[in-house]
């Protein structure tokens, strides 16, 4: 089995670890709805793409009751 032959301290494993937090996302405006999205993402909130409507909202569409 393997046992590492000398104990790792604190300082050294810190050090390791130093890459691993998070950074916070860079969000872009969105050029229709001026909403905060990721960037070459698709705007949550309008779902325009680059200028141009690619998925339909929900309050778009007409859906009868007993679909839903």
């Amino acid at each position: 089995m393997a046992v590492p032959q000398n104990r790792v301290t604190r300082s050294r494993r810190n050090m390791r670890r130093a890459h691993d937090a998070l950074v916070a996302g860079n969000p872009n405006e969105c050029s229709n709805c001026g909403e905060l999205k990721r960037p070459h993402h698709v705007c949550p909130s309008c779902g325009h793409y680059a200028d141009r409507e690619v998925v339909a909202q929900a309050n778009d569409t007409d859906l009868d009751d007993d679909a839903a």
